[in-house]
């Protein structure tokens, strides 16, 4: 959990490592969000468009990004803003590892906010997801 006064601009915060992407959790995401696109759930079909199999809902990344910094959160701050935009594509046996770096702390109205700038990336070189989360501390 983040606490405002312990933080600084530049600051890289802990990682959260994410076990590899399941073929089961893209069919249970499906379910879960209704988007049944075969190119989620189906090899066949993914390969017949020319794909090398099934590929994770950019949503499901997107998920993982909030889970994280909901988990830096914790019970000192709420999430005010989310943005995400899409990378690579991610496949069953990807491991994801979503970070966040500190890019802004600032104070608005008498309330304090940091502005993070978040990542999900499956190798150094491959980002699967990147954008920019703003907490606001209680």
């Amino acid at each position: 959990m983040l606490k405002y006064e312990d933080l600084q601009q530049g600051q890289e915060l802990q990682p959260l490592v994410k076990p590899p992407v399941t073929k089961v959790q893209l069919v249970k995401y499906a379910g879960a969000s209704g988007d049944f696109n075969p190119l989620h759930t189906d090899d066949e079909f993914a390969q017949s468009i020319g794909m090398p199999g099934v590929i994770a809902h950019g949503m499901l990344i997107m998920g993982f990004l909030g889970e994280y910094v909901n988990s830096l959160a914790g019970t000192s701050a709420e999430l005010a803003n989310l943005r995400m935009r899409f990378g690579s594509i991610t496949q069953p046996g990807d491991k994801i590892t979503c970070s966040a770096v500190v890019q802004e702390l600032y104070e608005k109205d008498g309330k304090q906010f940091a502005n993070l700038e978040l990542k999900a990336q499956k190798s150094a070189q491959q980002v699967v997801g990147s954008g920019q989360a703003i907490l606001q501390f209680f």
